[in-house]
């Protein structure tokens, strides 16, 4: 004999069941956005590697990290992206670029570089540099790092608060440093015109959450003693970084031990201009000495392995400046002349392998190792390791989805080895900085890239025209 089930009874288990999900729905934290399913490279302390990992973001910070049933258990999301089939990790950090020279991309290249700034560049600076052209140039390279996975960029040139402004309007993170140089330049005709915009941009963006302001002499060949403590007053004044190129060619360094009778880094030291607030562009010619110094006072340095080879200003003692405990990023200098595009990926191939057949050892500088240089590594490099270069709760929600569904991509036996030597720049298909999405599935979200474009092929007829 069939039992008759009591339709109440149904009803009421199906409440209870309803109402127990409800409870526990109710229990799990409150966030905004939850990226699972993906391989989580945190590039935390442990450097945990978290397959079928989750991240979750509230704000723009990042709540937690764990694999997606501990992240799931805990926590409801407004949003949710599924990053099965794609690697998720720390967004990259360009730590030495000059963004708007994307509008000077292939100007003058196979020269040198005392050439190529004094015939070349600085002319066409000269005739084409404005705030409009800054904001544009900038605007293309952000598109362009964007695109490659950058999140952070630390930048050198004029015109750096319409620049703050731009990067901003991406949706990036930028350390942005106003160029003084000991003549007159697009923005600033003197000393005291330099000083003025400088302070007037260090007061604007002080406690924003994607810009920090910098000061940034040029180096100590175009800037003289005097101009260097000026602006390490005014850095110092406003808690500022300072970004400088240092040590780069083999001149500077003998310029420097004619008239200084001292190596770039040991005058820079004795001038007291070397600290925890400098960011050093490419280290190439320190000695054992300096690699102490740079260590000691905390300094910065940013590996721009593209630029030294293309314009043959050497190579950097990376292994060494690492062993000496110094923190090295990666940079892609500018992208005309001293290397033309703002690809990070292609860095850390470059990187790795440049240290290699310089060492002539296969195990010189090995994947895991670039891979921090341009994430945590490069967040020391640029004094920002509190904030991002890593997965962990309590930092920036930079993030970027990196696709591996792709020829390139498979098989992958080791993450870190993908990242160097297989996976590029195109593989990259989503951008999240500060917990905004700025690109989703390879459309940038932040800017009018066919604009952007447009202008620029207009820009590229203007400078060849001025230079005829």
């Amino acid at each position: 004999m069939k039992r008759q089930v009591c339709g109440f009874c149904v009803l009421l288990a199906s409440g209870i069941v309803f109402a127990a999900s409800a409870v526990a729905q109710e229990k799990r934290e409150r966030a905004d956005l939850v990226i699972a399913g993906g391989t989580v490279v945190t590039m935390d302390p442990e450097r945990r590697i978290l397959e079928d990992g989750a991240v979750a973001v509230k704000g723009d910070a990042i709540l937690d990290v764990g694999t997606r049933a501990q992240i799931e258990a805990k926590y409801i999301a407004a949003k949710h992206i599924d990053a099965a089939g794609h690697l998720v990790l720390p967004g990259f950090i360009n730590g030495h670029t000059h963004a708007p020279m994307t509008l000077l991309r292939g100007l003058k290249d196979d020269v040198t570089l005392d050439v190529w700034l004094k015939s070349y560049i600085f002319p066409a600076e000269a005739k084409n540099v404005t705030e409009d052209f800054v904001r544009w140039g900038t605007r293309l390279a952000a598109a362009e790092m964007i695109r490659g996975g950058v999140t952070t960029f630390a930048d050198m040139y004029y015109f750096e608060d319409a620049i703050a402004e731009e990067t901003k309007a991406a949706g990036m993170r930028g350390v942005l440093g106003e160029t003084w140089i000991d003549f007159p330049v697009p923005d600033n005709k003197n000393e005291a015109q330099a000083a003025a915009y400088t302070e007037k941009f260090l007061k604007r963006w002080q406690g924003d959450p994607l810009i920090h302001a910098a000061v940034a002499p040029h180096s100590i060949y175009l800037c003289s003693q005097k101009t260097l403590h000026d602006v390490q007053a005014l850095a110092q004044k406003y808690h500022a970084p300072i970004l400088i190129h240092v040590a780069e060619i083999k001149k500077e360094l003998d310029d420097s031990l004619a008239q200084n009778n001292a190596t770039p880094i040991q005058y820079m030291n004795r001038i007291g201009l070397l600290g925890p607030d400098v960011i050093a562009a490419h280290c190439i010619w320190v000695d054992a000495t300096d690699r102490k110094l740079l260590a000691e006072k905390g300094v910065g340095c940013v590996h721009n392995p593209s630029s030294n080879m293309m314009l043959a200003s050497g190579v950097a003692p990376v292994i060494e400046e690492r062993a000496a405990g110094i923190a090295v990023g990666l940079g892609t200098d500018g992208p005309a002349g001293s290397n033309n595009d703002l690809d990070l990926m292609e860095e850390m191939d470059l990187a790795a392998k440049l240290q290699k057949i310089t060492k002539m050892d296969p195990r010189a500088l090995g994947a895991k190792a670039v891979v921090e240089m341009a994430t945590i590594e490069g967040a020391k490099a640029v004094h920002l390791e509190k904030e991002i270069g890593s997965l962990e709760s309590g930092k920036k929600a930079d993030l970027i989805l990196i696709n591996l569904n792709e020829p390139n991509a498979v098989p992958m036996y080791d993450v870190y080895s993908q990242l160097a030597y297989a996976l590029k720049a195109d593989d990259v298909d989503t951008v999240i900085v500060g917990g905004r999405l700025v690109m989703r599935d390879h459309k940038l979200l932040t800017l009018h890239e066919a604009e952007i474009l447009a202008r620029a092929r207009e820009y590229g007829k203007k400078v060849e025209a001025s230079l005829k």
